[in-house]
């Protein structure tokens, strides 16, 4: 009789980065170790919140500095296997703003790039179905502050 083993728990933090060009919002996408394209973010350190690990680790895989928290967005989880075990990772995922244009991937890491790209272009690059659904999340947040913005003006 074979017991399977309790998956290991894994947390970690990362952004939805955007920022304006005009009447025009842009998403940041970062291109993973597998050739997969979806958002920055890594694991939180001893004694480290979520926010303060999101901006970091944003910070650290894009070279983007200045980055400004605008809203916690979702928490996320799922569970995958790496080297044959079972990991449950909890991902909390905020929206930030930048107007810095030039991203530089954290090629240490694995990040083969970064690319700025449209709310539909975003949403079609996206490799993984749960970061497409943060990215819609981040997208109507955002949409809804300037519809609130408008109609406060």
């Amino acid at each position: 009789m074979s017991r399977s083993k309790k998956p290991r728990e894994e947390v970690s933090a990362g952004g939805i980065v955007f920022r304006r060009d005009g009447e025009r919002t842009f998403f940041l996408l970062i291109r993973d170790p597998y050739r997969n394209w979806g958002f920055p973010k890594g694991h939180l350190e001893d004694g480290e919140e979520p926010a303060a690990a999101a901006l970091r680790e944003v910070s650290e895989e894009t070279g983007l500095d200045g980055l400004e928290l605008r809203a916690p967005i979702e928490t996320i989880d799922w569970t995958f296997r790496f080297r044959g075990r079972k990991i449950h990772k909890v991902c909390h995922f905020f929206l930030m703003e930048t107007c810095q244009r030039r991203a530089t991937p954290q090629e240490e890491e694995g990040i083969t790039a970064c690319r700025w790209a449209s709310y539909e272009q975003a949403t079609k690059m996206i490799s993984y179905e749960n970061a497409r659904a943060v990215l819609a999340q981040a997208h109507a947040l955002l949409t809804q502050r300037a519809a609130g913005a408008a109609a406060a003006s």
